[in-house]
């Protein structure tokens, strides 16, 4: 009898602390089954082990075995599933091998394959294969990255000089001239400040997203000529290395820029798209937020404007528009003696153009925010313009709505007042002034009768709302507070904010407001060695968060943007103007919730609070630091004389805080650091950060930057463990009774945080930012907000759906689970469903060849769980059968589990060995 050896991995953990296993079954004339043992093989205690058995008649795999492989160099060979299983082992270097089945993942890559399929082909399906397996655990997603990164770095130079030269000598232009130059004269250095290992640390998504639209690529666009990190240098070398930067050495040139690539490349900060999309090419647009107002009101001033827009869009630029000043519907024009279209038709154009001209050619798609007062004549047309009913040539549905609400609005809403609506042509100047002026000139026009119609003011609240449940727009921004808390009051009245809402900046018709993006990674900063840069695991227990790396890291930033600014390349002349007039830039955060779960610190828990204040205090003391340092060196501004800041009023000055009661003094003073977080840069400076030197130093040199920086906190709350369960919940961890109330503080997911907490704590950040961060309920909200002093009070709206779909994938698993039959058919086309969880097991089928046809045919397994808890199935096993008379059928099966929501085992591997008789399954069949 013929002998065969079949291979299992099986996680670590199944079968206790045993070093051997051996299991005995009959075998038949037949050869349908024969003797098989299973020796366990020595195995390191995190590996998983390896189960080597010998059994007879193991059919080949006919699917495999007739399989060619297309090499990149034309050649055609053989398929050897052994060579792909021996590339994911490889990979895997690192990644908890407890968790991931490779053995499965490429049975399951291999049935996916054709004829002549390229090795690239390959790649792609085995990337795209482990990253469907995502939830079951995030390795599988981080094995996907890297089969594709290192592709991606087979496919592409072996050096950034290479990739550089390539694109420089392209004939297309693609590079700076001092750029290729530089790299032509200085290459091997700065190839040697390349580490192509951190490639590896990218996740599937952040790759994919690359690959799709931000490395650059050869003349025909098909063939990806940069890697991640060749993107990061280029970057690096484009904000500091570029023609227009010759007043600096070429040393100090390098030097910035490896500091920045450095950073960039392990994760503290990136820049924003336009930077990345554009930094060291001939055609450097490195801003992502342009502020436009709208020119006249006349078809010259309208189409002027649209054209600015277009123009702005097709170089990657997003776009905020106020068109306070055109003419309500129905008023007269003089020329034509006829009357206006007002808003509707204008902006459908303005909606068009979106559309058509997007974001660095194919990039992104094109990206207008629309401001408008709320006491123009049209509000009520503009708010139904993004719904999903109604009249199409009533609707605007591409374009983005925000309101600039004076408080006089508020006030009125509260008071269920009348509210006057008006036309700007009849009623000019409302849109150039705010707080007591704004006031003033409303109410004049109200009692001289110049409104169009006046209805409640609580009517057109409603309305608001109604637009916000159904579309998630208007935006909501208080004039008055954006204007009263921004460092650029001396200029002129701030008429809208940008695409995002987090940009607060003042244009008029020749100045279009420009700002220059990057964002820091907090969860970076979050270490166990104070004063480095690294990461940890939150089990370790000694975390703290190093506002000094964060320090750092900031005013790098800030003299990154500040050098955006003067070699950028401006779409339109207003935008240039501004720009160096005003010089403002925009710091952002990312991953906040991150950093607060690392540290163990639920959301809304008085000690995360407590750091969402310092962490903002940090980076503005930076940002000013760092403006102040090149205010010394380069001059200030253009227009800092009368700015708030000239005068010694810093942002939280702006809020009525004095020094002392800034989180670094308060919690010093207090003596208030709490376990695990380090709240102000030195534990031995017990008076936190000195803003009084720094104010004078302001006041004497002045700043170089007049806005410092922008909030974009981004929070994800989410959790591993028990996935069906938190799926059948929305992703709520609260309901499943065997998780402590410790880890469902910190797992609350957003519908689950208080809005009030979460508005407080924007409010508390919001006194270091110079930019911007039911119907009872939402109304609340709003009001609460704007109370606050938030400038922007609501950017989307989400709203949870009163009724979840069914959820037919994640039903509750009962004790007894019936897997489904299995049909007449070949081995290779059968398929295992569970119909319980909907897992499906393909990669079992060939263990099951070792029984016959028609065994197959009538089979059905019972599984019966060893416990009333949760359960994950993650793959199915044959470790024994037996088939003699089709009465005597039995068959055992090992059920592997991972992650087993048993706290008493902490979520230890388990295995349930069942034994079953399909011999009452036979005769009902029969």
């Amino acid at each position: 009898m013929a002998s065969d050896t079949i291979v299992w991995y099986i996680p670590h953990g199944i079968y206790g602390g045993a070093t051997r296993t051996t299991r005995t079954a009959a075998t038949t004339s037949k050869g349908d089954v024969s003797t098989a043992t299973y020796e366990r093989a020595a195995e390191a205690p995190d590996q998983p082990s390896v189960f080597v058995g010998s059994s007879s008649s193991v059919k080949p795999k006919k699917h495999e075995d007739t399989l060619h492989v297309s090499k990149r160099d034309g050649r055609l060979e053989l398929l050897d599933s052994t060579k792909l299983l021996q590339r994911l082992t490889d990979l895997s270097d690192g990644l908890d091998m407890r968790f991931l089945n490779l053995v499965a993942l490429t049975e399951s890559i291999v049935r996916g394959m054709y004829p002549n399929v390229t090795t690239h082909e390959i790649d792609v399906l085995a990337a795209e294969t482990a990253a469907s397996l995502g939830t079951q655990h995030p390795d599988y997603g981080r094995l996907a990255a890297r089969i594709l990164i290192t592709q991606n770095h087979k496919t592409t130079p072996t050096c950034f000089s290479e990739a550089i030269e390539t694109l420089y000598n392209s004939g297309k232009g693609f590079i700076d001239h001092k750029v290729g130059e530089l790299v032509r004269r200085r290459g091997p250095e700065i190839d040697s400040r390349i580490v192509h290992e951190r490639d590896l640390e990218m996740t599937y998504f952040g790759y994919k997203t690359l690959e799709r639209a931000y490395l650059l690529k050869k003349d025909n666009g098909n063939q990806v000529l940069e890697r991640p990190q060749y993107l990061m240098m280029r970057v690096a070398l484009g904000i500091h290395c570029t023609s227009k930067m010759s007043s600096r050495s070429e040393d100090d040139c390098l030097e910035a820029a490896f500091e920045t690539y450095d950073l960039m490349s392990r994760g503290f900060f990136t820049h924003a798209s336009p930077t990345l999309f554009h930094a060291g090419t001939t055609h450097p647009q490195l801003s992502s937020c342009f502020l436009v107002q709208m020119s006249e009101d006349s078809i010259n001033g309208i189409y002027d404007t649209l054209k600015r827009c277009a123009v702005i869009s097709k170089a990657a630029g997003g776009i905020g528009l106020s068109v306070h000043n055109i003419r309500a519907r129905g008023t007269p024009i003089q020329g034509t003696r006829g009357v206006s279209n007002g808003l509707v038709p204008m902006l459908r154009v303005f909606d068009v153009t979106s559309r058509y001209v997007d974001q660095g050619g194919g990039k992104r798609p094109g990206a207008f925010a629309i401001y408008l007062e709320p006491w123009h004549a049209d509000i009520f047309d503009v708010l139904s313009l993004k719904k999903n009913h109604g009249k199409e040539e009533q609707r605007a549905r591409d374009l983005f709505y925000g309101l600039w609400i004076p408080d006089l609005f508020m006030k009125r809403v509260e008071e269920d007042d009348v509210w006057s609506l008006m036309c700007p042509h009849q009623c000019p100047g409302l849109a150039h002034c705010y707080g007591a002026k704004f006031e003033a000139l409303y109410q004049h026009y109200e009692q001289e009768g110049k409104f169009v119609r006046q209805v409640r003011a609580r009517e057109l609240w409603g309305a608001i709302l109604e637009s916000q449940i159904e579309t998630g727009t208007p935006y909501m921004l208080y004039k008055d507070t954006c204007n009263t808390k921004s460092n650029q009051q001396n200029i002129g009245t701030i008429q809208c904010s940008n695409l995002c809402t987090e940009i607060i900046q003042y244009s008029d018709q020749e100045e279009t407001a420009v700002c220059n993006l990057a964002s820091i990674c907090l969860p970076r900063f979050v270490v166990s060695e104070r004063g480095t840069f690294g990461s940890i695991s939150p089990e370790s227990g000694s975390a703290f968060f190093d506002h000094e790396a964060l320090h750092r890291a900031a005013k790098i930033v800030t003299r990154n943007l500040n050098s955006i600014i003067d070699v950028n390349s401006y779409p339109v002349d207003g935008a240039k103007t501004s720009n160096f007039k005003h010089r403002p830039i925009g710091i952002g955060v990312s991953g906040l919730a991150d950093a607060f779960l690392r540290l163990g610190l639920p959301f809304t828990s008085a000690a995360a609070k407590k750091l969402n204040e310092a962490i903002f205090e940090t980076i503005y003391h930076a940002a000013l630091e760092a403006s102040a340092e090149l205010a010394e060196k380069e001059g200030p501004y253009e227009t800092f004389a009368g700015s708030p800041a000239s005068q010694g009023k810093l942002q939280f000055n702006l809020w009525g805080l004095s020094d002392d009661e800034t989180p670094s003094h308060k919690y010093a003073l207090a003596k208030e650091t709490p376990v695990p977080i380090q709240m102000y840069p030195n534990s031995s400076n017990v008076c936190g950060y000195d803003w009084e030197s720094l104010r004078r130093r302001i006041v004497k040199t002045g700043l170089r930057n007049s806005l410092s920086w922008a909030s974009t906190s981004v929070s994800s709350l989410s959790a591993q463990t028990f996935r069906n369960q938190m799926m059948r919940d929305g992703g709520s961890v609260q309901n499943i009774p065997d998780i402590p109330d410790r880890l469902k503080e910190l797992y609350k997911t957003v519908w689950e945080i208080k809005m009030k907490d979460i508005i407080d704590m924007g409010a508390d950040r919001g006194k270091f930012i110079d930019q911007n961060p039911n119907m009872d309920k939402l109304t609340a909200m709003h009001f609460y907000a704007w109370k606050k002093g938030l400038k922007t009070g609501m950017y989307y709206l989400r709203t949870k759906p009163a009724v979840n779909a069914i959820q037919y994938t994640v039903e509750k698993i009962s004790p007894t689970v019936i897997v489904g039959g299995i049909p007449e058919a070949e081995p290779d086309d059968i398929n295992f469903k569970l119909f319980g969880g909907g897992i499906d097991a393909p990669h079992f089928i060939d263990s099951f060849d070792t029984l016959g046809t028609q065994a197959k045919t009538d089979l059905a397994i019972q599984i019966f769980r060893k416990e009333s808890l949760p359960l994950q199935i993650d793959c199915l096993y044959l470790l024994d059968a037996s088939v003699g008379k089709r009465d005597d059928a039995s068959l055992t099966i090992g059920l592997l589990s991972q992650q087993v929501a048993n706290p008493r085992s902490h979520y230890e591997s388990t295995s349930t060995i069942l034994t079953v008789d399909l011999k009452s399954k036979t005769k009902k069949a029969k």
